[in-house]
This record gives structure tokens, sequence and C-alpha cells, in this order.
């Protein structure tokens, strides 16, 4: 089936060559010259291109071993002068590197099916496939361009080694992880509480006592620091670890992106564009800059008009109150399982409450979800809401016609295809045990499933309204960012809900791995 599956799915990739290709192409050929061309010194300095190397070192590396290759399709790609080259061959060769790459994802799935003590294999095989075929991915890497499969392919070999219970690998895996994408860091409060937690504290002799293991510890810091140190060495060598921190966090960007992520700031700031209407009719005194930005976040500050300003470290502080939430009841119970929810969770508190987060950051969330999203029917729910809205909330990224029709057949097919292989598994699984009834079901459980019902329905409005609708009405022009503002705003409330719904079932739930919740 895996085979079958890499083959289907290097078809698909090919036939998405010709389309539409973002900045981020560039932003990747302009890496592999820059790699390629200047000394290791220069790599976090040189500046011709506004795409500027702001990436960890492991993921330069990653570009310079690629631009080993590259002079074999066009070598004119690797200068650092020409600037948004697009030759056929650097097309294909870009193309091409992405889904080689994702030859890890592929890995790192069949590692984690061994590694999983599922009796069902054919719905592990489908919850593999859901993730090698997340549109998610398709979108992002293979059209918009970007190389996540490989990334989260790293992040998926880590979670299989703490499935299988090393710890220790677990831990490298995950610093090696941050060293080629820091975005990561949200989730390295999970992975130090379950680390310390599972692996630094041994069982005792006396019963349900553990005793912390200074060796266990000793082996963890080295190896961390190790991997550190091979990344960033260098660069401290030469007097240079300011200046790549600084182009891995530049805080001089705003709260919100351009296309505003449907997170919490989304309805932050659709509140304040719904008080400034009412604040001119009543005649208040605005400021005026604020009324101005209806999108945000390119560079600069961000400013409200009337909701209270939000500064980076307040995102931070919100941002680490969530996720220490879920952090304590893995230190008190550090399952693999719990740990898993946790990982989700945090990534959550991430998207919903950082500081100018990309759309794209929903795969942090979605991909490890996959991985329980067949433990049981409250689960599955739960990431299917997540799965729509953050899914849709893609869609902004391809803007021209001609991927419309793409987008929407890739998602519905996956929609298809992975909620139906799931919901007859579980379905199959409940008949069985016979333990849920609709008579068993609460009211109010019930009504719930209707309004999230009427949720999900809604996205079909949503894109007569975005790709139809807006355009017959406005022709002129006007309100040009209301297909926007209108998918973030309501695919927030998708992704807030699931993130609540989730949090209700990890606090409330009881902690077997294989428990069954009827919601």
């Amino acid at each position: 089936m895996l085979k079958d599956l890499i083959i289907f799915s290097t078809f698909v990739k090919l036939l998405l060559f010709p389309t539409y290709r973002s900045t981020d192409f560039e932003v990747h050929r302009n890496w592999l010259a820059i790699t390629h061309s200047l000394p290791i010194s220069k790599w976090y300095y040189e500046d011709r291109s506004e795409w500027t190397l702001d990436y960890p070192p492991f993921f330069a590396w990653f570009e310079w071993i690629l631009s080993q290759f590259a002079p074999l399709a066009d070598k004119e790609m690797l200068r650092v002068d020409n600037l948004n080259y697009t030759s056929d061959a650097t097309i294909y060769f870009q193309r091409a590197t992405v889904i080689l790459s994702e030859l890890v994802l592929f890995y790192a799935l069949k590692k984690y099916l061994t590694t999983n003590n599922m009796k069902n294999k054919n719905l592990l095989n489908i919850l593999a496939a859901s993730i090698f075929l997340n549109p998610g991915i398709l979108i992002v890497d293979h059209i918009h361009f970007q190389y996540n499969g490989f990334l989260y392919g790293i992040f998926l070999l880590s979670l299989a080694y703490a499935k299988e219970g090393n710890d220790l690998m677990c831990g490298i895996m995950f610093a090696v992880l941050l060293n080629f994408k820091h975005i990561f860091l949200y989730l390295a409060p999970a992975y130090f509480v379950y680390l310390l937690r599972h692996y630094c504290f041994q069982e005792t002799s006396i019963q349900g006592t553990k005793k912390f293991s200074l060796l266990h510890f000793f082996f963890l810091g080295v190896s961390v620091i190790i991997i550190f140190l091979l990344s960033f060495g260098p660069f401290i060598i030469m007097g240079q670890l300011g200046q790549v921190l600084s182009r891995l966090f530049p805080f001089k960007r705003g709260l919100c992106h351009a296309y505003w992520a449907p997170n919490f700031w989304a309805l932050y700031s659709a509140m304040d564009r719904v008080l400034i209407v009412f604040a001119k009719r009543l005649g208040w005194t605005l400021n005026e800059s604020a009324i101005g930005s209806i999108t945000r976040g390119l560079v600069g500050d961000v400013n409200f008009a009337l909701l209270p300003q939000v500064k980076a470290n307040h995102t931070f502080i919100l941002t680490l109150i969530f996720q220490m939430a879920s952090l304590v009841k893995l230190w008190k119970r550090p399952s693999y399982k719990n740990f898993l929810v946790s990982l989700i969770l945090n990534g959550y508190s991430s998207f919903l409450f950082g500081w100018h987060v990309h759309e794209k950051a929903i795969l942090l969330v979605m991909i490890p979800f996959s991985l329980i999203s067949a433990d049981n029917i409250a689960l599955f729910r739960s990431y299917m809401i997540l799965a729509v809205s953050g899914l849709y909330s893609l869609f902004p990224l391809l803007f021209k016609l001609t991927e419309s029709t793409i987008k929407i057949v890739i998602c519905l097919l996956w929609f298809i295809l992975t909620f139906m292989g799931i919901l007859s598994n579980l379905n199959y699984k409940r008949n069985n045990i016979k333990k849920y009834s609709r008579s068993n079901e609460s009211k109010l459980s019930y009504l719930i499933k209707i309004i999230e019902n009427i949720y999900m329905y809604g996205f079909i409005i949503l894109q007569f309204f975005t790709g139809i609708v807006h355009q017959i009405i406005y022709k002129d022009g006007k309100y040009p960012f209301l297909p926007l503002l209108s998918t973030s705003i309501y695919c927030a409330f998708g992704v807030i809900y699931s993130w609540i719904r989730l949090s209700v079932i990890y606090f409330l739930g009881k902690d077997d791995e294989n428990q069954e919740v009827n919601s």
C-alpha cells in the first residue's frame, strides 16, 4: 500500500509543476544562490534580495546540498545577482527537490506505522495516506512552494521514536528539527516536560515512585548541546551569532500578516473594525493611522483604533499561559498519548495567540492531530472541524482562477476519502462494542452536532461568496479585502472551536490511551 502511495503521490505532484508559484519560489532560489556562491561568513549578511536567509543553519546547509546538484539543471539559478530568475529548468529542478525531500516524510510514516500497536492496519494506512497527501502540504509545498513535507518528516520521526520508547532519539531528532526551522520552538515546552519527566525520571523499586536520573539528564543535555553547536558553532566562532538570531526573530513585523491567519488576533482585529464603525457614528475621535490599516503585518507595528494595543511580549505571555495548562497534566501523567495531545495544544496556542502568525502554520496543529484523529469519535469530530477550517484558510494562497478548481478538487477528494475512511472504521468499532446509541446521547450533545454540521456546510456559502458573489456585487473593485476578511474570520471560529473541543476532551477525559468517548 505504501509503495502505491508514493507512486500515486509523485504522479499528482508532477502534474502540479506548471501551476502558480509564490514569491517563496524566488526565496529558495536565492538561498540556493547564497549558499552556493558565497562563503559561510556572508550567508546571513547577504541582502541584495529582499528575500534574505532567515532559517536556521541546518536548513542553510540543506540548501547548500541542493545547490551542488543545481548546475546539472541550470547554473544561472545560482547567481546571487540573478534575481527573480525562473527558467523552465530551474522550475523543474526546484519542484523536483521538494518531491525528493518528502522521502523523509514517507520514511517517517513507515516507521511510525511499525511502532503503532493499533490492530486495524487498514486504518493506519488511511492515516498515513491522509498525512502524505494532506492538501495543506500539496498546496503550500507543491504549488505555493516550500519544504514543509521534509520538515514534518523529521518531526514525525521524533514522534515515532517517542512512540517506541526511545526518548533520547526523540530529543535528538527534535533538536535537529529546531535547527532546520525554528517555528517548531512553539512545541518545545511539551518536549521539555515530556522528556524530563519520562526520560530523566526513572521508576524505582518502590511502586509509584520515580527517581531523577542524572545520567539520563546528562545524555539528553549533551546530545542537544552537540546538535546546536554543530548548527550555530561556526557562526559563534565568527562572532555572527547576533546577526543570525536577528534574521531568525524579526520582531519588527506586525502582529498580523497581510492576510490575517484564522486565529484570535483575526477576531480581535475584526472587532476593532466593527467598533470603528460605531465610533464614527457616535462622533468619537479615532486614531487615523489605525483606521487606514485594513490589512496589517507587512512592516512596522500594528495600531488599533479602539481596542488596547498588542505588543510581541503580550502574545508571548498569552501563548505561554495557554501552553502551561496542558503541560501540568503532562507532568503528572507523562504518557505518549498525553505528550501528543499536549503537543497539539501547544501548537494551537502558538497559532491562536502568537506574533505575526502565517496561515500556513496551521499545519503545526493539523499534522500531529492526524495521528489521533481516529482514536475515537470525539477526537475525529474535533479534527474534522480543524481540517476543514484550516485547509480552507489556505485557499487565499492560490488566488488565481486557474488554481481555484485544483484546490477545491484536491480538498474535496481528501475530505471524502479521509473522513469516510476514518468514520467507517469508527462506526465498525462502535457497532461491535455496542456502547454508543442515539438513546445514550444527550440532547445537548445532539444540538452541538447540529451546530457543528451547520458550520461545516457554511463553507459552501463562503466559497460561493468569495469566488462568485463578491465579484458580481462589487464589479467596481470596492471592498477588495472582504473575501480575505470573511475567510479569515469564518475559519478562525472553526479553529478556535476545535481547540476548545480538544481541550475539553484532554482535561475532562480519562487518561487511558485506548479510551472511547461518545461526543
